[in-house]
């Protein structure tokens, strides 16, 4: 079974501090992360016939799964330690509802939290888990699902 993927907007400050976050509450280290601007993540996409025209979302990719804005980050959080996993409560409320928070969020975000020049650089200890560059078919599950949820 594949690590799943977070692939975020490396040059917002709030998407950065985001995956921060992350690192710091997945202490079993089951995500890896990528930024969009990425070769990997452009050509990620193409492979499994995802449109990431929506860069303004968190994209988690999960068992075969795309999951994006709302759908993301609860699921993320559900995975994370510590209190982290109550915001899966959240998923209860209808996905336009969720979806519109979330995009007034990330409409708002470069505004609020500013922008960076480039991309996180991640620290030695983490550099294994940023994929920037394109791993052998093997590594990829050859039986990608290619769902899109963004319900």
């Amino acid at each position: 079974m594949q690590s799943p993927i977070i692939f975020f907007d490396g040059v917002c400050n709030l998407c950065n501090n985001f995956i921060q976050l992350i690192i710091r509450n997945d202490r079993k280290e089951k995500f890896l992360f990528c930024s969009i601007q990425s070769d990997f993540a452009r050509n990620f996409f193409l492979e499994n016939k995802f449109s990431s025209q929506d860069s303004d979302s968190v994209i988690l990719y999960m068992d075969g799964t795309f999951y994006t804005k709302s759908s993301a980050a609860l699921r993320i959080a559900k995975s994370m330690n510590g209190l982290w996993p109550i915001f899966w409560i959240f998923i209860t409320i209808p996905s336009p509802i969720r979806n519109w928070v979330y995009d007034f969020v990330a409409k708002n975000r470069m505004k609020w939290f500013g922008r960076r020049s480039e991309c996180i650089v991640p620290s030695t200890e983490n550099k294994k888990r940023f994929l920037q560059t394109i791993p052998k078919k093997s590594v990829l599950s050859s039986k990608l699902k290619n769902k899109i949820i963004n319900p």
